[in-house]
């Protein structure tokens, strides 16, 4: 068994990243500039958007955070977005999810210039990732992909299983898992909560990536010996073992499954920080186009 180090393949994103952001200020070109914008004081999302932050830091970029308050209305929301759209300084932004559930959250996400969507949630970008045209990614999904591609797993012929259709991650996981490019040209499954026969689908799968949000779903009868399994899943549960009282579980029991697996992520350290990496990706992305 192999495990997929996502801290470790994001370290050497992160490192690429860095030297063509020296390159840019070395030839006087732009310094990719990423915005985040964070609606209320959710705890998570506090960490993950300072963790961009500091990614940034890390690898040469500006960024800037902006903090709104959780009352904040649908259209003083759009107002601040489109001050982003309209501002040449700033190449891409995110508006962290979720937010407070009296805004539309498509609304939002429509409202962002394509062009600077580096989440890549805007409808025309992921319409033309169904084309497999060149766009942003969802982060996430990106993320899986280069984990994939550093570790030469073959894709190719394979029965890829996807647990969990949400917008996010699971759809998009499944038509690039499936597109004519490495990593893909895999038999797709995409399955969800009304799927018949879960059990006995992911025993056909040689690749199979968990993205449902239900700790330890995925046991190791669910697993087929060599199989592949990403777990992108990622809760924090009640412990008595630890100093916080809190633990992170993935979607995969991963004590149980990785017996089993040719490859398997962990939770933490696997597809979390191969989303950031992704994210200075497709920030970099954006300045080039």
């Amino acid at each position: 068994m192999i495990k997929l180090d996502g801290i470790h393949v994001s370290t050497e994103i992160k490192k690429q990243i860095a030297t063509e952001v020296l390159a840019l200020k070395n030839n006087c070109k732009k310094i990719p500039h990423l915005a985040a914008v964070l609606v209320g004081d959710d705890g998570a999302s506090e960490t993950y958007v300072n963790a961009k932050v500091k990614d940034c830091a890390e690898v040469g970029f500006q960024s800037t955070l902006i903090r709104l308050p959780s009352t904040i209305s649908e259209n003083e929301l759009i107002t601040e977005i489109n001050k982003l759209n309209n501002n040449d300084a700033i190449d891409g932004f995110i508006v962290q999810l979720p937010i407070p559930k009296h805004i539309n959250e498509q609304i939002i996400i429509k409202t962002i210039a394509p062009n600077k969507d580096v989440d890549g949630f805007h409808p025309q970008s992921v319409g033309k990732m169904a084309l497999n045209l060149h766009t942003f990614i969802p982060a996430t999904p990106l993320g899986v992909l280069k984990l994939i591609e550093h570790y030469k797993i073959e894709t190719a012929g394979k029965h890829c299983v996807v647990i969990g259709r949400s917008h996010i991650v699971g759809s998009p996981m499944s038509i690039l898992m499936g597109r004519n490019a490495y990593p893909g040209n895999c038999t797709v499954t995409l399955t969800h909560s009304k799927t018949k026969n879960l059990k006995e689908i992911c025993l056909t799968a040689d690749i199979i990536i968990a993205a449902l949000g239900k700790p330890e779903f995925l046991t190791a009868d669910y697993v087929k010996q060599g199989a592949v399994v990403i777990d992108v899943g990622i809760t924090r549960v009640k412990s008595d073992l630890t100093k916080s009282g809190y633990k992170l579980l993935g979607d995969v029991k991963y004590d149980e499954v990785s017996a089993k697996c040719s490859y398997i992520t962990p939770v933490p350290g696997g597809v979390g920080p191969m989303t950031r990496a992704a994210l200075l990706l497709n920030t970099l992305f954006a300045v080039k186009k």
